[in-house]
């Protein structure tokens, strides 16, 4: 037993050396929103990184130095693919030859709005029949408290190996804000849990020598993937209390922008949120569910989580209601209107469309027999439901033919002067037009 935790203490020491000295090489399943640009920081900072992904077309981006995410410099990925710091592959023999090897695979809801790990055991699985000793493997994707042990864990000790003692296991979450301009995964602190004492020094070794924010160490998996849930209900919980009071404010005849702008005097206590067509992307919106899905396990119902869902999703309709509202002060009905939308990203500045609320809209709207057509500087096309959409070119012609025109992603890049004088009804979903001077009729969330 003596000899068999020396030789353990060798391993881990071994890899915390290859770690510190850049000699150990890397891996990332999941080349998406996150495995990314956490495959270019990792090869920045000095290390051989591999790539996989079970889409071709990625694989291929990748291998050419084309990049396809908003958060990475395309000519810094080309530059670390052309000095073959990385290859991307979806061949996942190449494990065997790995050190280390992150897991940044999607956690999507299922229809019955449970969480489907689908990707994250399928990548377990990959992961394990290659496993060897002295590995770390750290998953990153966004789950529910309790995957990595109850899920990831097992799999791999059913090579025999041993966790803590052979191999190592952590859960770091992924903490990926696109559009964001100050905050990116090299300089945002890190959260790392690991299932033993062992595992968390280990993996926090790793981002100590890829990231520039500061590494945080918690005492379990579980607790890393609990933060990370707390993270995005918090907001989602907050969102949902502002678009609340959006909704109570207009039937109440009051300004909520100029509510909170008031509430955001007050220097403690308050943090200002605001409301909005609804929520999209993979976190905010998807996330909570997982906790919600398993509270039922401990037979608790985590009903202000769910209240905040249910608030958050209603969005969509009630701006559909505000159209109709503002369509109606001018004698026009919904049927027969064209409605003219300006975004179909769920934020500003970022081409992903991934559950965004506008879409939903945009379904809402003919379905009310609506003409609506749509105009993204980010998003020219995009594919619904096996359909592609093409947007239009925002002209002055374009926005004076609309009957109303719905400001529904608030990017940097519109003409908000020629939006504000060429529009004749303007229904602003954002406050992005509050300081335009010139407006026709604009109307306000």
């Amino acid at each position: 037993m003596e000899a068999y935790k020396l030789l353990s203490e060798d391993l881990r020491m071994k890899l915390g050396k290859q770690l510190i000295n850049k000699t150990a090489t890397l891996g990332v399943i999941g080349l998406g929103y996150v495995g990314l640009p956490l495959a270019v920081e990792k090869a920045k900072a000095g290390y051989r990184v591999y790539g996989f992904d079970i889409q071709q077309k990625r694989v291929d981006m990748v291998n050419q130095g084309v990049n396809y995410i908003g958060d990475v410099l395309e000519n810094e990925l080309r530059d670390l693919v052309r000095a073959g710091m990385i290859t991307a592959t979806t061949d996942y023999s190449f494990i065997r030859d790995l050190d280390v090897i992150s897991i940044c695979v999607p956690t999507p809801l299922d229809s019955y709005q449970q969480p489907d790990i689908t990707y994250v055991k399928a990548s377990a699985e990959a992961v394990a029949t290659y496993l060897h000793p002295g590995m770390l493997v750290v998953l990153e994707s966004t789950t529910y408290p309790g995957t990595t042990e109850e899920i990831v864990l097992p799999i791999l000790e059913n090579t025999g190996l041993r966790c803590g003692v052979d191999f190592y296991l952590a859960y770091s979450p992924e903490r990926v804000d696109p559009g964001n301009r100050v905050y990116n995964t090299k300089n945002t602190p890190k959260v790392v849990g690991g299932v033993t004492k062992a595992c968390t020094e280990v993996a926090a070794t790793l981002y100590e020598q890829v990231l520039e924010g500061k590494v945080h160490q918690v005492s379990s998996p579980a607790v890393a993937e609990m933060e990370k849930i707390l993270e995005n209900t918090f907001r989602n919980i907050n969102i949902a209390l502002v678009n609340e009071m959006a909704i109570l404010c207009n039937r109440m005849g009051i300004d909520i922008w100029e509510v909170i702008d008031a509430a955001s005097t007050k220097p403690y206590g308050f943090m200002p949120f605001y409301p909005g067509p609804g929520l999209g992307g993979h976190c905010i919106p998807v996330d909570p569910w997982y906790l919600t899905w398993k509270a039922r396990e401990f037979n608790y119902h985590t009903r202000l989580i769910e209240v905040a869902g249910e608030i958050n999703n209603s969005m969509p309709e009630f701006v559909v209601e505000r159209i109709g509202d503002i369509l109606n002060q001018f004698s026009k009905p919904i049927k027969g209107s064209t409605v003219l939308l300006l975004g179909i990203a769920y934020k500003k500045d970022i081409d992903d469309y991934r559950e965004s609320p506008i879409i939903k809209i945009m379904e809402k709207l003919r379905q009310k027999g609506a003409e609506v057509v749509f105009s993204d500087p980010k998003i020219p096309q995009f594919f619904y439901k096996n359909k592609e959409y093409s947007g239009i070119d925002l002209t002055k012609e374009n926005l004076r033919t609309a009957d109303i025109v719905v400001l529904t992603t608030d990017h940097s890049d519109y003409d908000y002067n020629l939006i504000g004088k060429y529009a004749e009804v303007l229904f602003d979903t954002r406050n992005a037009m509050q300081d335009i001077e010139h407006k026709n009729h604009y109307f306000r969330l």
